[in-house]
């Protein structure tokens, strides 16, 4: 498992190419062979880039979902919609598709940040508001909700 780290500002050419950021470049070198997977993201409007090994887990996980049951096989459609492998060429570029480019509302300026195992590719204002609509209160709540039960051995 990988724990990628960082938060990048970039631009994006006409194209939809982005030149990925030396440091962040760095952290997926062992990973350029193998290829990625870029895709919507469920819960926000921006893309999901996922290097090969990464994605190979998720969809074993994904494999062993009942086919017969119908809100499953609407999950994996829904999930995979969209779904393109990428690549970062020689140049250190990787080509962003025209219609996840729209999906995410992608302008010029863009944030990658980092998530964990994956890095969210955003458009800059979006990510932005993002950040800045959830108060320190709420994101206090949510870490309590999410890592404050007894049993997690993480960080205090």
């Amino acid at each position: 498992m990988i724990n990628l780290i960082g938060t990048y500002e970039c631009k994006v050419d006409a194209k939809g190419r982005l030149m990925v950021p030396s440091a962040l470049k760095k952290q997926l070198a062992p990973m350029m062979q193998s290829g990625f997977v870029i895709k919507r993201a469920v819960f926000q409007n921006c893309l999901e880039l996922y290097p090969m090994d990464e994605w190979n887990v998720l969809m074993s996980r994904m494999n062993k979902l009942n086919r017969f049951k119908k809100k499953n096989v609407d999950f994996i459609r829904r999930f995979t919609a969209g779904v393109k492998t990428v690549e970062v060429d020689t140049n250190g570029r990787l080509l962003i598709p025209k219609d996840l480019v729209a999906f995410a509302g992608i302008q010029k300026e863009i944030v990658l940040s980092s998530a964990i195992n994956i890095v969210e590719i955003w458009d800059k204002d979006k990510y932005e508001n993002s950040i800045e609509n959830s108060s320190d209160d709420d994101f206090a709540d949510l870490a309590e909700e999410v890592m404050g039960n007894d049993d997690f051995d993480g960080v205090s």
